[in-house]
């Protein structure tokens, strides 16, 4: 094996990357042409790009509206696609989530409905129930970042405030034909919960998301708890087409793929690794250690591969998000341990809500902090992690990828 550690780590990201871009799968999974239009519907990070793919592989007329987050936009030519604000939802995320609702209102019983949902389609797809404000669903949504609670709980609670989630989406379109894309970013891949579900009926139970508010203290005025009480959603929807185009799994394997073509052996540790960010890195720390002590669960040269996604409970102010949390978690448990190095990135190219995809660590990555005078352990305390390996020019950029498979975590042990 040869490549400095760095060089290793960005290859093993951006096979990781490549695998979760919708073209490829998407030529082979097209549906039959309708009657009467094409109506493509969206929302996510990877919106966009989906609109686009979709756009090059239909050779048959189409229209529509996809929803992406500012800056993950791309050009299309029939599809029109906007741009909002994620994750506090806003006035235009609202503004176009309502015209998506009214197209898919406006489909007919010859047309088919082409849903393109991605992760981030939950924030992005900010529609409040009747009797809710978009002012109660930002002030909800963060709270919920900032409480620590995983993905699946907040887009219980989203579903439960939505006119379109839960499956809104796909009862307005009713009778058209619906085929739904999705690209995961949620551990398990349940498409209920990839974008709350806007295609797929229940899981939108009100008191299951009140009792996710009163678990994590989240305080809610009586007059939204009852607008979510009255907020129904379908329990069951006719039988649609659901494709996945990307997983986690999926990207996992293509880095596993390129590891053996780099001479190492790589263990996928799971694809669906969640809990507190700091916590997870201590975790996988330990078994870096392992392997590079007792060659378990693999000889070296390896390389530990994770995907999922793990939460922070902000207690501090400083910037940050859950990858550099992670790796810094994990640098200071491993203490320049020689011979072990790690990147950990958000596939959609942002890192929380910073600028950074996530950043990479190794053995150097403590004492040169000591030597700018840097007390890592105070940074980890403030959930300042970004501005720790920002000085030392360790954050990777990618600038947005316009997908979006959730976290992608490698370790290298030599």
């Amino acid at each position: 094996m040869s490549g400095s550690d760095r060089a290793v780590l960005e290859a093993l990201f951006q096979a990781a990357l490549s695998a979760a871009y919708p073209e490829t799968r998407m030529q082979h999974l097209l549906p039959q042409p309708p009657k009467g239009r094409t109506i493509v519907l969206g929302a996510g990070k990877g919106a966009a790009r989906m609109a686009r793919a979709f756009e090059m592989l239909w050779p048959h007329p189409c229209e529509g509206l996809v929803v992406t987050r500012y800056g993950h936009g791309t050009p299309t030519e029939r599809i029109e696609v906007v741009e909002a604000a994620h994750p506090v939802p806003d006035a235009a995320g609202r503004a176009a989530a309502g015209r998506i609702l009214d197209l898919a209102r406006a489909a007919g019983p010859d047309d088919l409905v082409v849903c393109l949902i991605s992760g981030g389609a939950s924030a992005l797809l900010s529609l409040p129930a009747e009797g809710l404000t978009l002012e109660d669903k930002q002030a909800v949504n963060k709270a919920l970042l900032r409480s620590g609670a995983p993905i699946q709980e907040m887009n219980a609670v989203r579903k439960a405030m939505s006119a379109i989630k839960g499956g809104r989406l796909a009862a307005a379109a009713a009778p058209a034909r619906m085929v739904t894309y999705l690209i995961s970013d949620v551990p398990g891949d349940e498409p209920g919960v990839i974008g709350s579900g806007p295609t797929v009926a229940g899981g939108a139970d009100p008191e299951t998301a009140l009792a996710i508010l009163r678990r994590y203290d989240i305080p809610v005025s009586d007059s939204v708890q009852r607008a979510i009480r009255a907020n129904t959603a379908p329990a069951v929807l006719p039988d649609a087409e659901l494709h996945m185009l990307a997983t986690p799994q999926m990207a996992l394997e293509a880095a596993a793929a390129t590891a053996r073509e780099l001479g190492l052996t790589p263990v996928i540790l799971g694809d669906a690794l969640e809990g507190e960010a700091r916590e997870v890195g201590r975790v996988l720390a330990g078994i870096a250690e392992q392997a590079l002590r007792h060659g378990q669960p693999a000889a070296r040269p390896c390389v530990l591969l994770s995907g999922g996604e793990t939460t922070v409970t902000v207690k501090g102010q400083g910037r940050g998000g859950r990858n550099v949390e992670f790796l810094l978690a994990l640098t200071l448990q491993l203490q320049g341990r020689a011979g072990i190095s790690a990147v950990a990135c958000d596939t959609d190219g942002i890192d929380g809500s910073e600028d950074n995809a996530g950043a990479w660590t190794d053995a150097a990555t403590l004492a040169l902090g000591k030597q700018s005078g840097l007390v890592a352990t105070e940074f980890l305390a403030n959930n300042d992690a970004y501005s720790y390996f920002a000085a030392l020019d360790r954050l990777v950029v990618t600038g947005p990828t316009l997908t979006n498979v959730n976290d992608f975590r490698a370790i290298l042990v030599r």
